[in-house]
């Protein structure tokens, strides 16, 4: 039997590429997570001053986005651990957990928006427009400046997808504050505030979604959305003295890092390097980046596989 391995990054911190990369969003992310905590504060005070929902839910939701930034800047560190004995693959997963946490954390807050927003329909409060209005201008340059530093990885690191979705939610916060804002400063209409809210909530929630649902898929080990399983067995049926290919798996360990297994069957043992090559060069063109995969001679599978009568 042979097996061949292609692209040895067990840890995507390993390589200097790699270290370099996370060591620049950790960085972002410690900007970032002052700029939320700070303007939290000061949105805190502001939505009280102007008893404005659309302020103090924004407030509510910067108050977890500085937990989930934290808990991405952690789990990005634990990353980088090299791997042991114990966790052969070190704690790149961690990543994948603070971005399930996170997008659980939105869906819960965006429930809560709409359901404050609606006790506030059937009993309208009075708002401070002016200030309201002060308040999200301010924090709107604040989430803009994080949302764009954050956004060059967000599609790249499902960690740092669930920071950027926080951050962008905050910015969509001060954008529907400020809307609410001018609507009351100039008509007087106070469900304007509640309404927005609504809206501002079905936006995080549909981004929560997505993040929990691809979190969700790499913890349960499923084929990564943008690889084609039927085009990759096909591709590897059309190699030459390749036979009976099975137990292929492909999952992704954590973001970045797609791996595949399999077992085919040779005629001749004599080619099995050749074959072994073909294969990787094949499945490396789908984007999988860690291959590892087996071959038998047709004499020794014949031996260890049950026939028809045997498994009846």
């Amino acid at each position: 039997m042979a097996h061949t391995h292609a692209g040895h990054t067990h840890a995507l911190g390993d390589s200097p590429g790699g270290l370099v990369q996370r060591t620049a969003q950790s960085s972002k992310l410690r900007i970032v997570l002052v700029m939320t905590a700070a303007f939290m504060v000061a949105e805190i005070v502001g939505g009280v001053l102007s008893n404005s929902l659309a302020l103090l839910a924004d407030a509510g939701h910067m108050f977890t986005d500085v937990g989930a930034l934290a808990l991405s800047m952690f789990a990005m560190r634990l990353a980088q651990r090299p791997p042991s004995r114990e966790r052969t693959f070190g704690y790149v997963r961690l990543e994948i957990l603070a971005a399930l946490v996170n997008g659980a954390a939105l869906l819960v807050i965006s429930g809560l928006i709409a359901w404050e927003a609606w006790k506030r329909l059937n009993v309208p409060q009075e708002v401070d427009g002016p200030v309201m209005l002060t308040v999200a201008v301010v924090g709107l340059g604040v989430n803009v400046v994080g949302a764009f530093m954050l956004h060059s990885h967000s599609d790249s690191n499902l960690n740092m997808r669930g920071a950027y979705l926080h951050v962008l939610g905050d910015l969509l916060g001060s954008v529907g504050a400020i809307a609410a804002g001018l609507i009351i400063l100039f008509t007087g209409w106070m469900p304007a505030d509640p309404i927005i809210s609504v809206f501002i909530a079905l936006l995080i929630l549909a981004g929560a979604w997505r993040l929990v649902r691809e979190a969700a898929e790499v913890l349960l080990e499923m084929a990564p959305r943008h690889i084609d399983m039927e085009k990759v067995e096909k591709d590897l049926a059309t190699i030459p003295e390749l036979h009976d290919i099975h137990d292929l798996h492909v999952w992704t360990l954590t973001s970045g890092f797609v791996a595949l297994s399999g077992h085919g069957v040779i005629d001749d043992p004599a080619h099995h390097q050749v074959v072994l090559d073909e294969i990787r060069t094949r499945i490396e063109r789908h984007g999988i980046s860690h291959i590892t995969f087996q071959l038998e001679p047709r004499r020794l599978h014949q031996i260890t596989t049950p026939s028809k009568e045997e498994v009846g």
